[in-house]
């Protein structure tokens, strides 16, 4: 298990396993266009298989049938 939420760590928000870091920062990071060797470089203690556990993570939670509202502006 790489992804865990804990609420006395980073308020409950889903974080790598023994880190920090969240699923949110990876996932904004790589949306701004970062790529998986800058974000392993500024965090020593990731691996590769964190963020494709991110990745995963967010696709499980998308499966959900909940509808999301979405702003013209998203894009």
């Amino acid at each position: 298990m790489r992804i865990v939420s804990n609420p006395d760590i980073m308020m409950g928000k889903p974080t790598i396993v023994g880190t920090r870091v969240t699923v949110e920062s990876i996932l904004e990071r790589l949306a701004a266009g970062e790529s998986q060797e800058q974000i392993l470089e500024a965090n020593p203690r990731l691996a590769p298989e964190d963020i494709r556990a991110a990745l995963g993570f967010a696709a499980q939670v998308l499966h959900a049938d909940v509808l999301y509202p979405v702003s013209a502006h998203a894009a």
